[in-house]
């Protein structure tokens, strides 16, 4: 593919639907994500181009398709590869970037060259690569994709849906454009989809999340139901979140609910509960955490997998935009910045992923933990709605990949410890290898 530093952008404030009636599409990266989209959207017979680097894989799908199973699996897709686009490919409407983050400026340079003067690209990563892309594209060529479902490659060409849910589609100025419409019509074939004008308050939800899952499945080295299950990792996860929703308010950013259910402002810890043994409200956010890790047991995080496969983990793309961020404006982030440090360590090859490091680092990190002064969150947009007591499960929000296979559940007893919190009945998480 060609590089190209200064491509044309649209003047300030347009916005232009594409003139053609059929959108070419092209996704870049075939991964776990990027894979299930691109077989998608053949199955639906769009113009569609799947492009990958890697030859293992454009060979393995131009060999067999794209082989799909799990959620609502539309099984085997033909569709081809390609590992290369000529100067002469016909411009694509819409380029929807499916690689890790560490990759995605490269993907979006490479491409650039062939996104059409009123195309747009997609971001389908986690973090808030929007801003990255934008000084590549230009802004009003850039759209934020938040997939709220799961994935992983089991083997090149074969893919397994992990997680059943669908997109919320915006652009970084909450701007309406006829182009999200479109593409919302698009992506529905693969999961519900919506349009926001808070990209920055569904995107931060998500960051926060994925903060903690992620880099916590990397720690732990296991999947993310038979991680929860442990009352000191799901502390871990609400430490991790608060911080993120602390910087989030600094900012001034209005978060939203993960597909209307998940709360991170209510998720948060407050500053009572950051000192508290134990309390109602706690016992709620831990019985959260651990109907979320219930529903979605077989994620796996991606960056333990980028690890295991030689590649930079995207820890500084998530944990480390909220440690620059919060630096920024003065808001600690002691266990965010710690995690980041275990992150890397493992990916240096100086420590393993385990269970037995994950609650090393949760001892070493007691003295990290104080009660600073809360920052209310900003008023919402619309009248309050009730309070919530416990909010349902979300939908997935770490896209994992890995291998095909769960480890088997470890039983725990079905009481509440010492702090009042509760721990996972063993009966509640059943493996789904059966169904996989």
């Amino acid at each position: 593919m060609s590089f190209i530093d200064s491509p044309a952008e649209l003047a300030p404030g347009t916005s232009v639907a594409p003139a053609s009636s059929a959108p070419r599409l092209l996704v870049v990266g075939c991964g776990g994500i990027g894979g299930i989209v691109a077989a998608y959207l053949f199955e639906q017979g769009h113009d569609v181009t799947a492009f990958t680097t890697n030859p293992l894989i454009a060979d393995a799908i131009n060999a067999g398709g794209f082989r799909v199973r799990g959620e609502a699996s539309p099984g085997t897709i033909g569709g081809r590869a390609v590992r290369e686009l000529g100067p002469d490919t016909r411009p694509f409407d819409y380029i929807l970037l499916a690689t890790q983050p560490p990759q995605v400026e490269e993907a979006a340079r490479n491409a650039v060259a062939h996104l059409a003067p009123t195309g747009a690209m997609i971001c389908l990563q986690n973090g808030l690569c929007e801003e990255r892309i934008a000084r590549i594209a230009g802004p009003e060529r850039t759209f934020g994709a938040i997939v709220a479902w799961g994935a992983s490659m089991v083997e090149p060409g074969v893919y397994d849906r992990t997680s059943s849910g669908g997109f919320v589609l915006g652009r970084l100025d909450g701007a309406s454009d006829p182009r999200l419409d479109e593409l919302a019509r698009i992506l529905e074939a693969i999961g519900p989809t919506t349009v926001t004008d808070n990209l920055a308050g569904a995107r931060w939800s998500k960051l926060a999340i994925n903060c903690a899952i992620s880099s916590l499945g990397t720690v732990g080295g296991d999947r993310l139901g038979a991680l929860l299950r442990h009352r000191f990792v799901r502390r871990l996860a609400l430490e991790i979140m608060t911080e993120t929703v602390q910087v989030s308010r600094a900012i001034g950013v209005r978060l939203e609910k993960v597909a209307g259910t998940l709360d991170l402002d209510w998720i948060a810890l407050t500053d009572a509960e950051r000192s508290a043994v134990g309390s109602p409200g706690l016992f709620a956010k831990h019985a959260l955490l651990l109907a979320v890790g219930a529903r979605f047991r077989r994620m796996r995080s991606s960056m333990l997998a980028a690890i295991e496969r030689g590649r930079p983990p995207a820890v500084d793309f998530l944990n480390g935009e909220v440690i620059e961020r919060g630096a920024a404006l003065g808001i600690a982030t002691p266990i965010n910045a710690a995690i980041r440090e275990e992150v890397l360590a493992i990916a240096a090859g100086k420590r393993k992923p385990s269970l037995t490091q994950l609650r090393a680092f949760f001892d070493r990190t007691r003295e990290l933990v104080g009660a600073p002064s809360s920052i209310r969150p900003p008023p919402p947009a619309t009248p309050a709605e009730p309070p919530v007591a416990a909010p349902p499960a979300a939908p997935p929000v770490e896209p994992p990949v890995g291998p095909a296979h769960e480890p088997p559940a470890t039983a725990t007893s079905a009481q509440a410890d010492a702090s009042g919190e509760p721990s996972m009945p063993a009966a509640n998480v059943q493996s789904d290898l059966g169904s996989a």
